[in-house]
């Protein structure tokens, strides 16, 4: 049992926080596949594996400031270019006066990428414009449709968003910030089911109301358990709006509650997003118990304590990195693997080119089932398991 301050998983969610039709299918030469789902009538592609955007415009737990933001960009644009279009992002995500920094970076960026694509392709003296874009629109120009990017943003139901419309307000803002004009993805950032019961039906009303007035094209959940990710899901059926996602925090060290979410999402015919697979960066072999992260960051105590002797996290960790031998890949590419061998779709962050390209090579591979069944086993014997977020649902 973690004995960590009261105030960390708030912290560390306000800061920021599945029936497949086909799955991992590598397309047009792409190192990322695709995985589909269908809800009702609907019929969702996403990118196998996406892009979390929780550390750009966060200081308190990833030390961001602006000058990180070129550095960032390419990492955003090597997984484009790998064949990502999935990118979580969340209208709180940025600390402070930064706040919604990551909807604003997340724009400019892909703006800037299909500007560059546009350059090179007139620098090799291709000037014409696809067969899906005869139109003219300069949006996505040079993607196909199974390529273009794909934002799902989350609406944080802060205690003064009462309303319906509060939530649609809240999407019109996040698309300003994007400077685009719909989403992918309406989700919402958590369930108040756990203290305020009644906001729930504002909350869903509300992202049913942004499908239907044109502001998204389909709605998702985060921090969801099974029991209440079936009542949004009939709520929605009921409204014929497509409910597409739900994302947990799912990893290796949160291992026994996450794979509680499979049959559910299978259920309720989700896409399960796996969000913080590498365990706010524990799993990525990096840190030790003489080497946390800096005074000051939440994630020092927090570490202390999952690295604690005797709490099965170092044994896990030995685990990872003898698979990673086996397989001559990185701890991160073992543990995002694994969240892809589970069906989810893992959206790790990366905010350098180094980071990016070790995510890419999570992909295109994929573990064997003794593997699997080896990290399964280390990760089930993990007593000092990864803190739920505190807003988690049953």
């Amino acid at each position: 049992v973690l004995h960590l301050p009261v105030a960390l998983p708030f912290i560390l969610l306000i800061l920021p926080t599945h029936g497949l039709l086909f799955g991992g299918a590598v397309q047009n030469g792409l190192s990322v596949g695709r995985v589909s789902t269908q809800n009702g009538g609907n019929v969702t592609t996403l990118s196998e594996m996406g892009c979390g955007t929780w550390s750009w415009g966060n200081r308190l737990l990833f030390d961001y400031d602006t000058s990180q933001d070129e550095e960032i960009y390419e990492a955003y644009r090597y997984v484009r270019k790998s064949g990502v279009t999935v990118f979580d992002t969340a209208d709180s995500y940025g600390t402070l006066d930064l706040n919604g920094r990551a909807e604003i970076l997340l724009g400019q960026f892909e703006r800037r990428y299909q500007q560059e694509l546009v350059q090179e392709n007139q620098a090799a003296g291709d000037i014409s414009l696809p067969w899906w874009n005869l139109g003219g629109d300069t949006t996505n120009t040079l993607h196909a449709p199974e390529q273009q990017v794909q934002v799902a943003t989350k609406f944080a139901p802060y205690p003064w968003r009462l309303t319906r419309q509060s939530f649609v307000t809240a999407a019109q803002e996040s698309l300003n910030r994007l400077e685009q004009p719909t989403l992918a993805i309406a989700q919402a950032h958590w369930s108040t089911k756990n203290y305020l019961p009644q906001q729930e039906s504002a909350i869903w009303g509300g992202l049913a109301d942004c499908y239907y007035g044109g502001y998204a094209q389909s709605i998702g959940v985060s921090n969801y358990g099974p029991k209440q990710l079936r009542r949004v899901s009939q709520y929605m059926e009921e409204r014929n709006v497509p409910l597409v996602t739900a994302q947990i925090q799912y990893s290796l060290m949160t291992y026994e509650v996450a794979t509680q979410m499979n049959q559910a999402c299978e259920e309720t015919k989700c896409t399960l997003i796996s969000y913080s697979p590498l365990c706010l960066g524990l799993l990525t072999g990096k840190y030790t118990l003489d080497s946390l992260p800096r005074q000051g960051n939440p994630r020092r105590q927090l570490f202390r304590e999952l690295l604690a002797p005797g709490g099965g996290t170092q044994d896990l960790l030995n685990t990872i990195q003898a698979v990673a031998k086996d397989y001559d890949k990185t701890n991160s590419q073992i543990a995002i693997n694994w969240a892809l061998c589970k069906g989810t779709v893992p959206i790790p962050g990366c905010r350098t080119l180094q980071q990016a390209k070790e995510n890419i090579g999570a992909t295109g591979w994929k573990l064997s089932s003794d593997a699997v069944t080896e990290l399964d086993k280390a990760a089930a014997a993990v007593q000092s398991v990864m803190i739920q977020n505190v807003f988690q649902t049953r």
